[in-house]
């Protein structure tokens, strides 16, 4: 019970890496708010963990405030954010249309600026406040045909490290990097890449462990910069890629 009592904000939650983590808290002891632009899919989750779902786009400045408003006021309070939302788009960059690329930026990074800014006045009231914000092995290690997603990773990696400066010491904020993990935007991703692949093992041959991670694994890391386990770290970047990064 690593989060006993801890009240959490994830964004993303409906699906993937943020349902892995919601599930994943709320056996840990967390009070759990789902945030997703999906409301059926995070009521489903809120509702197997007996959590609290809140639809958001994070796109919007005007939805991210309102939904941090609920969810905080459901839970009374918020010790800790994981921002988890984001989308993909695959296409050499001469192929990218300028509204696409406007995007996926707009949710991937400014999405989590605006989460981070709407909730640190819950987390500021709180002991122990924790930030985790996913970007992504790309950010690391791009590829081709990734430049609009790798970007708005990149982006979110300094970041935080520049939220952690301006909110410490008060609150921890950490990012962790996954590399290519089992969800359905990876599996879309590989697809648009090529429709004939095998969407399970096209990427396994640029992995030091040969597998594609399991949400599961990744949601477990972000429990670790989550809890008092990791009391002592801020600003940091944990890579969680298989290896891809030195492979």
């Amino acid at each position: 019970m690593r989060l006993s009592g801890r009240r959490i904000v994830i964004t993303g939650a409906a699906s993937g890496i943020g349902r892995a983590t919601a599930e994943l808290f709320a056996k840990e002891g967390a009070k759990v708010a789902a945030l997703d632009l999906n409301l059926a899919g995070a009521e489903e989750v809120a509702r197997a963990i007996s959590g609290t779902a809140v639809a958001v786009d994070v796109s919007s400045e005007e939805s991210v405030n309102q939904a941090i408003e609920k969810a905080g006021t459901a839970m009374g309070g918020i010790d800790g954010i994981v921002n988890s939302a984001g989308i993909n788009f695959h296409g050499l960059i001469e192929n990218t249309d300028f509204t696409q690329w406007q995007k996926v930026l707009a949710v991937n990074l400014n999405g989590t600026f605006l989460v981070c800014r709407a909730v640190l006045p819950w987390l500021r009231k709180a002991d122990s406040a924790t930030m985790v914000c996913v970007s992504s092995g790309a950010a690391v290690s791009p590829f081709v045909g990734n430049s609009a997603y790798a970007t708005s990773k990149a982006g979110i990696v300094n970041f935080t490290r520049i939220l952690a400066m301006e909110v410490a010491p008060k609150v921890r904020a950490n990012v962790i990097c996954p590399g290519i993990t089992d969800t359905p935007m990876s599996r879309g991703m590989a697809k648009a890449r090529d429709p004939s692949a095998d969407t399970t093992s096209q990427f396994s041959s640029q992995l030091a462990l040969k597998r594609k991670a399991q949400p599961e694994e990744i949601a477990a890391a972000i429990l670790y910069l989550t809890s008092g386990e990791s009391s002592f770290m801020t600003g940091s970047t944990l890579v969680v890629d298989g290896g891809r990064a030195f492979y």
